[in-house]
């Protein structure tokens, strides 16, 4: 009897009909076994994503076994942080009797408050492979660009080639610094290379830096306290990361034991920053202050006179007469100078004397000129108290 309408024929051998004959033994099943899910592209042998994880992880083992012996003493407890002595850093200070206004001249050097600040020496800052705050990595990209990167030391982890690139002798010279450095060389497909930059020319080069790794405000401090007389400098709204690279340059040049940057609306050590500082980066360390006003008070609760720079300031700085004391010198901004309560908090302001109508120089050129100054006055002061 015919079954389904086949005229009978579909049970018959060698019949000419599609679909299975009865009793096929499971062969339809056993024919749509295939070999398993596909595995993502980081574990697929040759492909791009997996060389470039491949060169990641060398890279990463290569920095921890550089730096696991540090990281104990630079990551600290934030619990112990909490619950440490404030002391009299929790306020403005009332020690003000003999001040001549809110931000004039100290009548006397002597009896400053002595404060405590953290044990233990302050490291400079440095780049890291594990992310500060969630911060993404840096690329520099270009071949000039990449090429002076590694020329001046940037650290970094990963200097990507796309296949196909032009040979030109900038990028022979990126691949034979990048092992120097301890970065690893990832070749990858210049479409792959392309969405990791986005509209950014790569011109076939791109090394990847990964976040600085900044101190605390109190590490400025105890380093300020262990070599007095201490200088630190501030930075109120620089955004320009070359400009914070020459302040770090001129601030390890003339002597002053640390940098302190806002952490909002303002330029961190990027590579831009790093080329700039010629190095000094990573010789100086450079904090980040959650509230700058809260981290000045701070220091100036702990015995740091704070001046700012600013063009209308109230004496030159040919005048400044505390200069060979314990001392915070504010850089603001080339536009905006100093921000309100910055300004508020500065126990006195300074202006450089220029001629001319020039009416202002950026920040870094202005923080050199203060600080070349204030080192001046110390080396006078040092040789009339011991003199030869």
């Amino acid at each position: 009897m015919a079954r389904g309408g086949q005229g009978g024929r579909a049970a018959k051998a060698g019949s000419h009909r599609k679909g299975a004959s009865l009793g096929s033994g499971g062969q339809r099943r056993k024919a749509l076994e295939g070999r398993g899910a596909t595995p993502p592209a980081e574990l697929r042998p040759g492909h791009p994503a997996q060389r470039r994880a491949a060169a990641a992880a060398a890279g990463e083992e290569r920095r921890s076994r550089a730096t696991r012996a540090t990281d104990k003493t630079t990551h600290r407890d934030d619990r112990d942080r909490d619950n440490r002595p404030r002391g009299a850093g929790a306020g403005i200070r009332d020690d003000r009797a003999g001040d001549t206004g809110p931000r004039g001249p100290r009548a006397s050097r002597q009896g400053r408050p002595t404060g405590s600040a953290r044990p233990g020496p302050a490291r400079a800052g440095r780049f890291t492979g594990r992310a500060d705050r969630d911060e993404p990595e840096e690329l520099v990209v270009g071949r000039n660009a990449v090429v002076e990167a590694l020329r001046a030391g940037v650290p970094a982890s990963v200097l990507y080639v796309a296949a196909g690139t032009e040979y030109d002798e900038r990028l022979d010279e990126a691949r034979r610094l990048a092992p120097r450095a301890g970065v690893a060389v990832a070749d990858v497909a210049r479409g792959d290379l392309d969405r990791l930059c986005g509209s950014a020319p790569h011109q076939g080069l791109a090394l990847s830096v990964p976040p600085f790794r900044y101190a605390h405000p109190d590490d400025l401090l105890a380093r300020a306290q262990e070599a007095p007389p201490g200088l630190l400098v501030a930075l109120d709204g620089v955004t320009d990361p070359r400009n914070l690279g020459a302040v770090v340059r001129s601030a390890a040049a003339f002597g002053a034991h640390g940098v302190v940057v806002p952490e909002r609306r303002a330029a961190g050590v990027t590579a831009a920053a790093w080329k700039t500082s010629a190095g000094a980066a990573a010789r100086l360390p450079v904090a980040r202050a959650t509230n700058l006003v809260r981290a000045l008070t701070g220091w100036a609760q702990a015995g740091l006179f704070v001046v700012g720079l600013a063009a209308d300031g109230e004496i030159s700085l040919d005048e400044l007469e505390m200069a060979s004391d314990p001392l915070v010198l504010v850089v603001g901004s080339e536009g905006r100078g100093l921000s309100r309560l910055v300004g508020e908090r500065c126990d006195l302001t300074v202006r450089i004397p220029m001629a001319g109508d020039v009416e202002s120089l950026n920040a870094g050129v202005a923080a050199g000129v203060a600080l070349a100054e204030i080192a001046r006055r110390r080396r006078l002061d040092a040789a009339e108290t011991h003199p030869r």
